[in-house]
């Protein structure tokens, strides 16, 4: 089961993924709508009119949130044919909400909701007015129909009727079933949404201890990988706000940008999206603290460990490259972490900051600090230096463990710190005799040693067979075996590029970085 819900999990990412680019786009937008930086942004004139639907365009993922989980979910959560059981999928969304819409076209009455266009808890999706499920009814509907595709997609059907084998059977079995679920989630829903709205009260009066304690859960639940379901629901679902936190601010963000009021009194629901502070900040006290306690012999290659890592946990906001660098040597210090990320957290919140902050600082500048600092400057002034001065407490405070406590952080020992290059490779199969002409030396190093990290994680499970599932999340690869003593020890892993291995009986976690794409892709072609 646990198993199951880290997949599920790391699935939620394949959408998750896309907003930033999104966000960044959009961020844009509102920069050159501004008639204090671009006087002539008047108006009614052909540059606002043209850079208006550009803005337009921005906002198409978050405007259609649940069709993108519906449509991403299965990449990730399909063992087979994953672009027909997106098709599948896609096709089952939509047959579920025209059940429900046909459900309460006729017994809207004796349901007690009143279904008219604008009325709260209800929705358009694809021309017909439903309930406003959120993500929750992409979710379910897209988790039916993986789970169905997984079981019948390869099924043999008489000869007379092969013309509905593969994905028109998927349908045909999901059609009865979206009836059901539309059936009870006309039933239950409804109550579930006042229940929601009461919660988005609760949470609301909660606080800075509300930041804190999320910012807590949603950092020390990282090693399960469980996090993903802490900030799922607030961030994409209706838990906080309607549609989702993320998606209420990037559709005031022009609202928010010309108003002088407190960031906190505008989006008071922000508080629970600082989450990125511990990322920017925070981690880049850590990469400092664990290259000041390393060995001075070993200070250039931890150097080198660290400065990827950190990079891609201030830029983009990933940070298990550089968590899981500590989180085994010494769980304490990820606890402390995690500790400080919420501190951190909740003085800003409690000093007027919020906003689009779950990320990195890539989104911090185009989502928030772009578009809204000429009437929020001073917030972002007390962001930066309560953050700097978060960084200085991270590295004093780590560093004074890591010593205290003698913890084998990378370079304090001649083990485990050894970096991902090409010579980690053994008999490459791929020479540059092979190369494409049209492939620069880069290009081709790069696929070359995702090429081989593939073989080399293969042979290291054990081989092919011993492989009954391969998933992955943004920095990790899911896998499943059949025989845990065929897999080999972390040392093998971490010979070829890997930052480290969970085991947990027949699932393992290889923490592999921003890389793990390219590399489960290469991993499941050979598979197949």
């Amino acid at each position: 089961m646990r198993n199951t819900i880290q997949r599920f999990g790391a699935a939620m990412f394949v959408p998750v993924l896309l907003f930033p680019v999104a966000g960044i786009l959009l961020g844009l937008t509102v920069v050159l709508l501004n008639p204090n930086l671009f006087p002539f942004a008047v108006e009614g004139s052909t540059y606002v009119k043209i850079v208006s639907v550009f803005q337009k365009a921005s906002l198409v993922l978050f405007q259609n949130m649940p069709m993108l989980f519906a449509l991403g979910l299965p990449i990730a959560l399909a063992k087979k044919a994953s672009g027909r059981a997106v098709l599948a999928a896609f096709i089952s969304y939509l047959t579920f909400n025209y059940f429900i819409a046909g459900i309460l076209d006729i017994w809207s009455e004796q349901l007690g909701i009143n279904y008219q266009v604008g009325q709260t808890g209800l929705i358009e999706i694809s021309g017909v007015l439903t309930l406003d499920t959120s993500i929750v009814g992409s979710i379910m509907t897209a988790a039916f129909t993986v789970w169905i595709h997984n079981r019948y997609f390869d099924l043999r059907l008489p000869e007379w009727a092969n013309v509905f084998t593969g994905t028109p059977l998927i349908v045909i079995i999901c059609f009865p079933l979206m009836l059901v679920l539309a059936i009870l989630t006309v039933l239950v829903w409804p109550p579930i949404q006042n229940g929601i709205q009461s919660l988005q009260i609760f949470i609301l009066n909660s606080g800075a201890f509300g930041v804190w304690l999320f910012t807590f859960l949603e950092r020390i639940l990282i090693p399960t990988g469980l996090h993903h379901f802490v900030y799922g629901p607030i961030y994409f679902g209706p838990i906080v706000t309607d549609g989702g936190t993320v998606n209420y601010w990037i559709s005031h963000i022009s609202e928010f940008a010309n108003s002088t009021k407190s960031l906190t009194e505008l989006f008071p629901q922000g508080g629970f999206m600082l989450i990125g502070m511990g990322k920017v900040f925070g981690c880049s006290g850590i990469s400092m603290a664990i290259y000041a306690t390393a060995k001075p012999e070993n200070k250039k290659m931890v150097l080198g460990l660290l400065i990827g890592a950190t990079v891609t946990a201030v830029l983009t906001g990933i940070t298990e490259p550089i968590e899981f660098t500590f989180l085994f040597i010494a769980p304490m210090l990820f606890v402390v972490h995690a500790f400080l990320a919420a501190s951190m957290a909740a003085i800003m919140y409690m000093l007027g900051v919020s906003g689009n902050f779950y990320s990195g600082i890539i989104d911090f500048i185009f989502q928030n600090w772009l578009p809204l600092g000429e009437n929020h400057w001073m917030a972002y002034v007390i962001q930066v230096t309560v953050g700097l001065t978060f960084t200085a407490i991270y590295f004093f405070v780590f560093k004074f463990l890591i010593l205290k406590f003698n913890f084998m952080t990378p370079g304090r020992s001649d083990t485990n710190i050894k970096l991902f290059t090409k010579s980690d490779y053994k008999n490459s199969k791929n020479s540059k005799k092979n190369k494409s002409p049209n492939q620069s030396d880069t290009e081709f190093e790069t696929n070359d040693l995702i090429i081989q990290q593939a073989i080399a994680f293969i042979e290291g499970l054990g081989g092919k067979e011993n492989i009954r599932q391969l998933t992955n999340c943004a920095t990790r690869l899911r896998i499943e075996v059949s025989n845990p003593e065929l897999v080999q020890e972390v040392a093998y892993f971490q010979s070829y590029g890997a930052i480290n291995v969970v085991y947990k009986g027949q699932s393992l976690q290889i923490i592999v970085g921003l890389t793990v794409p390219q590399v489960r892709e290469e991993m499941s072609t050979r598979l197949k």
